[in-house]
């Protein structure tokens, strides 16, 4: 199994999210060819974006994002503060304030789960196939 994990602290900003994309390519690249197509890979990238930003947008302001490659899975989990689970909403065509993402990321993995932490906070986990 190869895992990595990084930690962000960032106050709803969008070079957070950049950043967590970037961390997940990088982690993805390390796995080595042929470990996983590209469409398969920009999936991964995808989830990391929508739960890093729900973190930073619901979840207090900080997350830590962890990645592991099992084999057939990637594991992505994003821990925030917030001990409040996420949420299905009907998606809003007409502001745009949100309701996507949550629904995309059930969709893309074959399985999320959402754990509570220990001291508050949660663990949302998406496991995608490679």
């Amino acid at each position: 199994m190869t895992t990595m994990s990084a930690e962000r602290t960032a106050l709803r900003s969008l070079s957070a999210v950049a950043q967590a994309r970037q961390a997940a390519r990088a982690f993805l690249e390390a796995l080595g060819q042929p470990a996983i197509s590209p469409d398969k890979a920009d999936t991964v990238v995808l989830v990391v974006s929508e739960l890093v930003t729900n973190a930073l947008r619901h979840g207090g302001g900080a997350y830590t994002l962890r990645l592991a490659a099992h084999p057939g899975t990637i594991e992505v989990a994003v821990e925030d503060p917030s001990p409040r689970p996420p949420r299905m909403r009907t998606p809003d065509l007409v502001d745009g304030t949100g309701g996507f993402g949550w629904h995309m990321v059930n969709d893309l993995a074959h399985h999320v789960v959402v754990t509570p932490g220990p001291e508050g906070g949660k663990t949302v986990c998406a496991f995608l196939p490679r």
